[in-house]
């Protein structure tokens, strides 16, 4: 399946879009949220589309807003460093165990708003990554077992603040967390639907100049490896979004390094995922 929710921010209704048609599913009279995945909403979504299915409204392709396909989430958990050319070109060496980090849930957004540069920004940098989201409540799960605790994928971008991420204390939260900075979608895509993760193009471009283009082959941790270590430390809980990292090509580990500025335009996206267009927009006072 392919879930997307649609709609104005903090009213977002569910949708489901069948081949390249998108269809209004609040009959169905829940979101995508924690509750939905924790009581088997997936296969209870399966259900209501085979008594219901035919009796579902088009939405129409103009003018729709989407919004990001899962509801917030309790937490965004992300990878650092989990392609080895983006770890060199930062100069870091691949890592031993995954580095974690967290993103505010308050960072979410819908795929293609616009995103803004924080006041006092000075380094705004772009990361498409590849996120999964977890479908059950999960503590300390094997590699093996890890799979069957996917609810499906959505395509991110990471949005950094360098200076606030690297210079303000060597916290990296900080320089994620921002308002806008954790774009997500369009779609929720189900495991079964996508095919093979580890094999997913994933690009991102800048004013139209391919920046980033690799592949999840690359991954240093899988996404298997990723949800069983995770769970080690924390549980993991229906909705929770883990993002996974992203190759190289961001603008910090260019010489020099290259930075959003507002009226720039951000363009991403992941096989079978969909893609992503975000302009960049300033601070503006009594706004974000």
């Amino acid at each position: 399946m392919k879930l997307f929710r649609f709609g104005a921010p903090g009213q977002e209704k569910p949708g489901l879009c069948i081949g390249h048609k998108h269809y209004d599913l609040s009959a169905f009279g829940e979101d995508y949220n924690e509750a939905f995945f924790e009581t088997d909403g997936l296969n209870r979504l399966q259900a209501f589309l085979a008594e219901k299915g035919a009796g579902l409204s088009q939405l129409p392709e103009e003018g729709m807003r989407f919004g990001p396909p899962v509801a917030r989430p309790s937490k965004i958990i992300c990878i650092g460093l989990n392609y080895a050319d983006h770890a060199r070109e930062s100069g870091a060496t691949p890592p031993q165990e995954p580095i974690l980090f967290f993103k505010s849930t308050t960072a979410l957004c819908g795929p293609n708003d616009a995103v803004v540069i924080p006041r006092g920004a000075e380094k705004l940098d772009w990361e498409v990554e590849l996120a999964v989201v977890i479908g059950r409540r999960a503590s300390n799960v094997s590699e093996a077992e890890a799979p069957d605790y996917v609810a499906g994928y959505v395509l991110h971008n990471d949005y950094s603040e360098r200076a606030f991420q690297l210079e303000r204390g060597g916290q990296w939260v900080k320089g994620k967390s921002c308002d806008t900075f954790a774009p997500l979608g369009p779609y929720l895509v189900t495991p079964e639907q996508l095919g093979n993760v580890d094999a997913l193009r994933l690009w991102l471009k800048v004013n139209g100049q391919l920046m980033q283009d690799g592949s999840t082959a690359e991954l240093i941790f899988k996404v298997p490896q990723l949800i069983a270590y995770v769970s080690q430390f924390m549980t993991l809980l229906p909705g929770d979004i883990i993002s996974t990292g992203t190759p190289a090509g961001v603008g910090l580990g260019m010489k020099p390094p290259r930075y959003l500025k507002a009226g720039d335009v951000v363009e991403l996206g992941i096989k079978g995922l969909g893609e992503a267009r975000q302009l960049v927009q300033a601070f503006q006072k009594g706004g974000h």
